[in-house]
C-alpha cells in the first residue's frame, strides 16, 4: 500500500491467491439466542455488556442451548474480522487463512462447519482438555449482553501448531497478518513469531489494540510486538487507555495517533500507519506525516440493530481492501462499507453479497 503508486486506486483488481490474508485469533462460537429479564437475573447480567464467563456461568450455555431459536455463527474477534475480509472479496475462496484453537467436540464441528461456508481456509488446532469456546448472547430486546468463555481457545500451542511446517507454510505464504490484542492473553510468542516474519521480509503486520484491559493488563506483551506492527487498529476509547499507559498525557485522540506512530519500529521501509474508528464520529488515521479525519458513512439511528460487531468488520473492510493493494483511503471506505452492514444485523452476520463500489 502506497500513495505514490497512481495504480492503486484506479480500482484496478490484482489477482488474488489464497491464503494472502492470514489470521490468528480466539476462535468462538456464537450463540445467540432471546431471553427474557428473569434469564438476565438469574446469571446476574446487564442487558447490554460483554463479560468472560465465571463458574457461575457455566449453566448459562447448556440453558441457552435449549431454547426454542437458536442461532450459530463461528464468532471471535480475529475471525470474524478474516471473515468479512473475505466476504467483501468474495472470489476466489480462501484467501483468509485462520489459526486458532478448538475443542474436539461439537461445537467444534459447527464452528468447522461454518468457517467453512464463509470460505475461510481455517486450520483449527484441535485438542480434548478444554471444549470449543464459545460465546453466549443473551438478546432482551435491542440489547445484547456477552458471555464468552474462552476454554479452547486459551490452549493454543505454538510448538503444537504454528511451528508445524505444513502450518507454517500457510503463514509464509500471506503477505497481510492480521492478529486482534486478545491473542496476546493466550499466545504472545505466537504473535511475535508471525510479526517478525512479516517485518523481516517487508509483509504488512497489523495489530488491534481489542480492548482497554489489554494495554493495561497486558502492556508487556503488547509493547514487545509494536515495533512489528505496520497497521494499528482500535477504537477511541482503547487510544485513550493506551496513552495513559504510555504516559502519553494526552487525550487527544489525533495527538495519540501521532505519538504511537512514532513509537520505535523495525522495518523503516514500511511507516507505521494507526487508525482510530470513533464510533459515528470520524476515523482518525495517520497518512504520511498528517492526521486525516474520514467521515463515517451516515445511517439513521433506527436502522442501528446492534453495533457490537462493528469494529471487526472495519478491519475486515480495511483488510480486503488492504490485499488488493488499494490507497489507505480506499482501504478505510471499505471498512466504513463493512461496519455499516454489520451494525444494521444482529451479531457478526452479513448478506449473501457486498454492494460495494
Amino acid at each position: 500500500m502506497s500513495d505514490d503508486n497512481p495504480n492503486t486506486s484506479t480500482g484496478r483488481k490484482i489477482a488474488l491467491s489464497e491464503n494472502t490474508l492470514f489470521g490468528m485469533g480466539n476462535p468462538l462460537l456464537d450463540i445467540s439466542a432471546v431471553v427474557d429479564k428473569d434469564f438476565l437475573d438469574k446469571y446476574g447480567l446487564k442487558p447490554n455488556d460483554q463479560i468472560l464467563a465465571e463458574d457461575k456461568h457455566k449453566a448459562l450455555f447448556e440453558e441457552i442451548v435449549k431454547r426454542s431459536k437458536v442461532e450459530y455463527h463461528a464468532g471471535g474477534s480475529t475471525q470474524n474480522s478474516v471473515k468479512i475480509a473475505q466476504w467483501m472479496i468474495q472470489k476466489p475462496h480462501k484467501v483468509a487463512t485462520f489459526f486458532g484453537c478448538i475443542g474436539a467436540d461439537q461445537f467444534g464441528e459447527i464452528l468447522k462447519k461454518k468457517a467453512d461456508e464463509a470460505n475461510v481456509d481455517a486450520h483449527y488446532y484441535e485438542q480434548n482438555v478444554e471444549p470449543t469456546g464459545t460465546c453466549a448472547a443473551c438478546i432482551t430486546g435491542d440489547n445484547r449482553s456477552l458471555v464468552a468463555n474462552l476454554a479452547a481457545a486459551n490452549c493454543y500451542k505454538k510448538e503444537k501448531h504454528l511451528d508445524l511446517d505444513s502450518n507454517w507454510e500457510l503463514v509464509k505464504k500471506a503477505t497481510v497478518y492480521y492478529i486482534a490484542g486478545f491473542f496476546l492473553t493466550v499466545s504472545p510468542e505466537s504473535v511475535l513469531k508471525v510479526a517478525k516474519h512479516a517485518s523481516d521480509n517487508n509483509k504488512i503486520f497489523c495489530m488491534n489494540l481489542s480492548a482497554p484491559f489489554i494495554s493495561q493488563f497486558f502492556k508487556e506483551p503488547l509493547m514487545k510486538v509494536m515495533p512489528y506492527v505496520d497497521i494499528l487498529f482500535g477504537n477511541e476509547t482503547e487510544a485513550a487507555t493506551f496513552a495513559k499507559e504510555l504516559g502519553f498525557e494526552t487525550d487527544d485522540i489525533a495527538e495519540i495517533a501521532k505519538r504511537t506512530q512514532n513509537l520505535p519500529k523495525e522495518n523503516t521501509k514500511r511507516p507505521r500507519v494507526v487508525v482510530f474508528t470513533q464510533g459515528k464520529d470520524d476515523t482518525v488515521a495517520t497518512v504520511g506525516d498528517r492526521v486525516t479525519m474520514f467521515p463515517v458513512l451516515d445511517i439513521d439511528q433506527n436502522d442501528i440493530v446492534d453495533t457490537n460487531g462493528a469494529g471487526d468488520a472495519f478491519v475486515g473492510g480495511f483488510l480486503s481492501a488492504l490485499v488488493q493493494e488499494h490507497a489507505l483511503e480506499e482501504c478505510i471506505r471499505a471498512g466504513h462499507y463493512a461496519a455499516n452492514v454489520i451494525i444494521r444485523r444482529v451479531g457478526c452476520t452479513f448478506p449473501e453479497k457486498p454492494d460495494f463500489h
